[in-house]
């Protein structure tokens, strides 16, 4: 089942059924609509036609395969395999989030919308979070080390996440600093939170 989330003027999200709630976003820009880490979905492909023209794929990380091949095929669109800085025709920056061997990540960040789209550095679903409380968190594993010198540059009114409904206006840049500056002091409680709701 897809439920539809995210909605803006220039574009909207999509979460898929299965426990870690993958998100996918398509975002209107400059004419052409872009197709962030994308899972099939019902309806989806109406949503995306209805929105405008598709312009690419854009694939943030590494392992977020998931259907972004096929719909790059569908679409008649390029598909951008964790694409870094800037590129031809795509109206967005990419930041680096991780480069390593078995994690190559990147950020999209639309500086006119004040928008930050990312993969798995950021999350709102339990799993990232420490606390109930928390609007948004760091993964897990990134939290000993948080990328807060590569995304800290930014200051987003919209952060849209690959695991969860994104966080929207006043409230973003707070959750996103409060994220990013709390990720290593909170990695016991996120453990220890892990743990009672086993």
């Amino acid at each position: 089942m897809t439920r539809f989330c995210d909605e803006t003027d220039w574009g909207f999200g999509w979460i898929d059924s299965d426990r870690m709630q993958r998100t996918s976003h398509a975002l209107l820009a400059h004419g052409r609509v872009w197709i962030v880490d994308p899972v099939e979905g019902e309806g989806v492909d109406e949503r995306i036609r209805a929105l405008g023209e598709p312009g690419g794929v854009l694939q943030l990380l590494d392992r977020h395969n998931r259907d972004c091949a096929a719909f790059a095929a569908r679409f008649g669109v390029p598909h951008h395999f964790v694409p870094l800085g800037r590129l031809d025709g795509v109206p967005f920056e990419f930041l680096l989030v991780r480069k390593g061997r078995f994690w190559k990540e990147t950020a999209l960040w639309w500086e006119d919308e004040r928008a930050l789209c990312v993969a798995d550095a950021l999350g709102t679903i339990s799993y990232f979070r420490a606390t109930p409380g928390e609007a948004l968190g760091v993964h897990p594993l990134l939290r000993p080390i948080p990328p807060r010198k590569r995304l800290g540059r930014v200051s987003p009114r919209h952060v849209l996440c690959g695991h969860g409904e994104g966080v929207h206006g006043d409230q973003a840049e707070t959750a996103f600093r409060e994220a990013l500056g709390t990720a290593r002091r909170r990695l016991p409680r996120l453990v220890a939170n892990r743990l009672i709701r086993r």
